[in-house]
């Protein structure tokens, strides 16, 4: 892969929090209905229950606490940056599946975690600039940048409990359009270049593949899908052909097919 060609979007600290807090907030009201039979039933990442799922998605803002409460780390322990974010989570697979089951096993009152997360995550990140690093999995990323991945986490793991239950969690528009945003922006990351047009309305536009640059009118090559669709295709919960047969994905032109290029996280 290339190196980086461009710097990732601005994205505000203090709002980013507010949607990762606002998210969480939606999926705890979700967990805190759940039966012990939906907690039992199985889910579409790998043989994780509900239960596991509704763990792993405490874990997405303890995360954040936790690397706030270590020394912060050199400039040279640095880990992806935002933009690269998404292609290095298959690294990690193994280590996330492991710790999620073990702290399945340990917390049964989901209520209290989530209560009890939320608290944590109020306390350390409120007044933590965004600059600030701190250690992640995937290495030392900025406050800010890493709230931002957050947001993938949040929404694609929404969905995974929405697909698994039947509920309707709703997505905090913030989280929603951050998601959209990074995850259209790695797309453009991945494939340099300036033929292909992707727009997911309202939130992102994005040119990327290699190939004759439009420079204004109609562009020649064109794919149009919405927020959540392209959440699926980005994240590997939907296939390219699927997204195009059901009419969830309109794509113009010889090069509008990124079946190639997707999904971004495996």
């Amino acid at each position: 892969m290339p190196p980086s060609r461009k710097r990732a979007r601005h994205y505000d600290p203090a709002r980013t929090r507010d949607a990762v807090l606002a998210q969480f907030a939606n999926v705890h009201a979700a967990v805190r209905a759940l039966t012990p039979e939906q907690l039992a039933l199985p889910t579409r990442l790998g043989d994780w229950t509900v239960r596991e799922l509704a763990v792993h998605l405490a874990m997405a803002l303890s995360h954040v606490s936790h690397g706030l409460e270590l020394p912060e780390p050199a400039e040279s322990e640095s880990g992806p940056s935002l933009l690269r974010w998404p292609f290095s989570l298959a690294d990690r697979a193994a280590a996330i599946d492991a710790d999620t089951r073990a702290r399945a096993a340990d917390r049964t009152d989901l209520d209290t975690l989530y209560g009890e997360v939320a608290a944590r995550f109020r306390e350390r990140v409120t007044d933590a600039p965004g600059e600030r690093l701190l250690t992640t999995r995937a290495g030392a990323m900025r406050l800010a940048d890493f709230l931002v991945t957050r947001t993938i986490e949040l929404v694609a793991h929404t969905d995974d409990l929405n697909e698994a239950t039947g509920a309707a969690v709703p997505y905090d528009r913030q989280a929603l359009a951050a998601c959209t945003r990074l995850l259209a922006d790695s797309l453009a990351e991945k494939a340099p270049g300036g033929s292909v047009e992707v727009r997911v309305p309202p939130f992102a536009v994005v040119q990327c593949v290699q190939g004759p640059r439009h420079t204004r009118g109609t562009p020649p090559n064109v794919v149009e899908t919405d927020p959540l669709t392209w959440m699926r295709l980005a994240t590997g919960r939907t296939d390219w052909a699927r997204a195009v047969d059901e009419a969830k994905v309109a794509a113009s032109g010889e090069r509008a097919d990124l079946a190639s290029l997707l999904p971004l996280m495996r």
